[in-house]
């Protein structure tokens, strides 16, 4: 059974960074296929954040891209969000996405 663990939210101020993290179990397939990171805000449908495919190709929405930075490291199975320069409006609580599975998720509050 694949398990993803969601790991790194907390409260932040506008301006500051947080490193999430993922650890994923349960699969040989990791290191091949494509990992990422969804969110969702209050009253809002969940959203892409960021992807990474296996050879290291990344995908950015466009509300994150030069502040937020995805990468995997295939040896401990774990994808990373590092995101910079946070702005009230990526509070959301953040999921973990692998193929068909999802994390519990982590809630990340930026305030002003």
């Amino acid at each position: 059974q694949v398990q993803l663990v969601e790991s790194g939210g907390g409260p932040v101020q506008a301006g500051g960074s947080l490193r999430l993290s993922c650890a994923a179990s349960g699969s040989v397939f990791f290191s091949i296929n494509a990992m990422g990171w969804y969110r969702q805000a209050p009253g809002k449908q969940r959203e892409l954040v960021a992807t990474i495919s296996g050879n290291g190709n990344t995908n950015y929405a466009n509300s994150v891209k030069g502040r937020f930075t995805i990468s995997r490291d295939n040896a401990k199975n774990t994808v990373y969000l590092q995101m910079n320069s946070l702005k009230p409006e990526d509070t959301a609580v953040y999921y973990c996405w692998y193929s068909s599975y999802w994390g519990q998720g982590t809630q990340v509050t930026v305030s002003s």
